[in-house]
C-alpha cells in the first residue's frame, strides 16, 4: 500500500513538468528577490541583466523550472521559485491574512510546492476529481520485487543512507 501511495504521488508530481511547454506568454509577474538574468535556462548560463525586489516582470515563456521574462534591465530567464505570478498586489489588507495563512508571514522566506505553482485561481477552482486518472496513475503500481528486478536489468546497485530507516512494508 505504502509503495502504491508513494507511485501515485510520484506520478501526480509529474503532472507540472509535463505541461511546462504549454505558452505563458503575456503574463506579469512580480520579483520576490534580487535576481540575476541569465542568456539561457541554465544555472552556469551567463548573465544577462538582473532584477531587484517587488519589479515588476513579462512572463514570456516557460521552459521545465524556469521562466523566461522581460524587466526593466532587460530579458532573460530566470528560476521559476524567484517569481510571483500575477499582478503585483496595491492592497496590503488581504495580503496580510493571505501570508499568514501561507506560513510566509515573519519569515522572510518563499514557501511554495511546485507543482501547484503554475495553476491559476480558476484553473484551481475548476479541478474535478476524475476517477479514471486516479485509476490510471494506480495502474503503473509496482511490487518491491519488480522494482527490484527493473534495478537489476539498469544494473543500479543498492546505497543504504545510515541516517534513513526503512519503513513498515519497505524491505531493503
Amino acid at each position: 500500500m505504502r509503495l502504491k501511495l508513494k507511485t501515485i504521488l510520484f506520478a501526480a508530481s509529474l503532472i507540472p513538468i509535463l505541461h511546462a511547454p504549454m505558452a505563458v506568454g503575456g503574463e506579469t509577474g512580480t520579483a520576490l528577490k534580487n535576481d540575476t538574468l541569465r542568456t539561457e535556462p541554465f544555472a552556469d548560463a551567463k548573465s544577462s541583466g538582473s532584477f531587484t525586489r517587488g519589479d515588476s516582470l513579462e512572463i514570456l515563456k516557460k521552459q521545465g523550472a524556469w521562466l523566461q521574462v522581460k524587466a526593466k534591465k532587460g530579458t532573460g530567464w530566470v528560476r521559476l521559485l524567484s517569481v510571483k505570478r500575477g499582478a503585483a498586489s496595491t492592497g496590503n489588507q488581504a495580503a496580510g491574512v493571505l501570508a499568514a495563512a501561507s506560513g510566509r508571514a515573519g519569515t522572510g522566506q518563499v514557501v511554495s510546492t511546485t507543482g501547484v505553482r503554475g495553476l491559476s485561481e480558476e484553473d484551481l477552482k475548476a479541478a474535478k476529481f476524475n476517477e479514471t486518472e486516479v485509476k490510471t496513475l494506480e495502474s503503473y503500481t509496482l511490487s518491491a520485487d519488480q522494482g527490484r528486478q527493473f534495478a537489476n536489468a539498469g544494473e543500479l546497485k543498492t546505497i543504504a543512507f545510515s541516517n534513513l530507516k526503512a519503513s513498515k512494508g519497505d524491505s531493503k
